[in-house]
């Protein structure tokens, strides 16, 4: 049995659905042929038995009802009733008690025997028994004027064998029939359910041998499971292609980001080597600028990890945005004394789930954004508003702003909108780090920028 199922569990899908189909319906068929076979044959076996009991009904009230001696002219007389016992097949024989046969209708069947010691006969017994072929045999107490005597009828059951006979044959041939229809239906239909799978696959492999240009393209779009299925793996294909591009992109970026320290570090470390031994004051600025440049390399991994680890979402964190904000407006008139941060707050404060150092990174890295790409005096204006289902807080800045295309960019990791924002001491992945914990913690943002007049973050917090 083992072996068995085996068997069946390294075939094919296409091959067990078949197989699976067409052992269904052979069971079902089976077991209603039986069904109907046994019902078939009890009604067919009970119908010839009251044949049987009706011709002798109709035998033994015909003798009855002559009342004296009867002659075999007048039994061939009643046509009708020997026509019925010759159609079916019947032999009639009336016995004396003596057991010595008086008189025979129709001799097809020879006697079947006859216990006169027992006094059963004195009623209508209807017997199955077994002669040439299967018999119905009724004995009964017949009476003549002043004979009496025992009526045998025998009922051949040939007519009822050769009718049932034929009705398996049907059925077997008809199942037959059934089954090899159903397989070849089932066989059409697996193939034609089974191929968007092996279009699925092919495509698999194509993905894996060729990459994501050689995707096949799908011609099945029922709205069915398969259908969901297909669907799936096209919007998964889709994600995987972007973040591929995005990771090549993210690589690219950050060997270009990390080259430019290691080789200003390399630079003024031969520097050094060269003069600076016995030069103080270039041993001072190459020393100075290469700490600078570690510090920057540092940061930017530091970043990169955070990235890259995106750590699960505290479902039971809570920040207070006024104490959040307190802390970076002190943090950042501390390294940026030239600028200017405002505060205003609105409606009766509460609690944002959040942790209080995902908000500081948020708010942090937009606010430096702010005061970094900025031409004038920076100024930053923060708006809280407070209300019964959410909270908005808004940061707007002064700065030089970003132009409308570049816009769906800011968040992409090493983007930059020009040139002249490379030297401003940032990463390049600020944004980036802010666009993660901003959908970890559902929260909607919204940004406008002008050229010139500068950018306005909003932030949606749901209550």
């Amino acid at each position: 049995m083992k072996k068995l199922d085996k068997l069946f569990v390294n075939q094919s899908l296409k091959t067990k659905w078949t197989l699976s189909t067409a052992i269904v319906i052979f069971i079902s068929y089976a077991a209603i042929c039986i069904v109907i076979y046994l019902a078939l044959y009890s009604w067919l076996l009970q119908n010839e038995e009251n044949n049987a009991i009706r011709t002798a009904d109709d035998l033994t009230g015909f003798l009855q009802s002559q009342k004296g001696s009867i002659t075999i002219q007048e039994i061939q007389s009643n046509t009708g009733l020997l026509k019925a016992i010759v159609n079916q097949n019947q032999t009639v024989r009336i016995f004396n008690f003596d057991g010595y046969e008086v008189l025979r209708i129709n001799d097809i069947s020879p006697i079947a025997k006859i216990d006169l010691s027992d006094d059963s006969f004195l009623t209508t017994i209807v017997t199955e028994d077994e002669l040439k072929e299967d018999v119905f045999v009724i004995n009964r107490l017949v009476q003549i004027g002043s004979f009496k005597g025992i009526l045998q009828l025998i009922h051949p059951l040939s007519t009822f064998q050769s009718m049932m006979q034929y009705v398996l044959t049907a059925m077997l041939i008809a199942g037959i029939g059934a089954v090899f229809l159903a397989g070849s239906i089932s066989y059409y239909l697996a193939n034609l359910l089974i191929k968007p799978l092996k279009d699925l696959r092919d495509s698999m492999d194509s993905v894996r041998d060729k990459g994501f240009e050689e995707q096949i393209k799908f011609s099945y779009n029922a709205d069915d499971e398969i259908g969901d299925l297909l669907t799936i793996y096209r919007n998964m294909m889709a994600e995987l292609q972007q973040s591929f591009i995005k990771q090549q992109q993210f690589v690219s970026d950050a060997s270009h980001e990390l080259r430019t320290p290691i080789q200003a570090i390399e630079g003024h470390l031969s520097l050094i080597k060269r003069w600076g031994k016995n030069d103080p004051q270039v041993l001072e600025e190459s020393i100075d600028t290469s700490l600078s440049e570690v510090a920057r390399m540092k940061k930017m991994i530091e970043e990169l990890l955070d990235l890259a680890r995106n750590e699960k979402k505290d479902t039971n964190a809570s920040a207070n945005i006024e104490i959040v904000l307190d802390s970076i407006k002190s943090e950042m008139q501390l390294i940026y004394p030239d600028a200017d941060i405002e505060i205003e707050s609105s409606g009766k404060q509460k609690q944002v789930k959040i942790t209080e150092n995902a908000l500081e990174q948020i708010i942090r890295n937009i606010i430096e954004n702010g005061i970094r790409y900025n031409d004038k005096k920076p100024l930053i204006n923060i708006k809280v508003n407070y209300y019964d289902d959410k909270i908005i807080l808004v940061i707007a800045d002064n700065g030089i702003g970003i132009a409308k295309e570049h816009l769906p960019h800011i968040y992409d990791r090493f983007y930059r909108v020009d040139a002249s924002r490379e030297n401003n001491g940032g990463t390049g992945l600020g944004l980036s780090i802010t666009k993660m914990l901003i959908e970890k913690y559902s929260i909607d943002v919204d940004v406008k920028s002008s050229i010139g007049i500068g950018t306005q973050f909003s932030l949606t917090f749901k209550i």
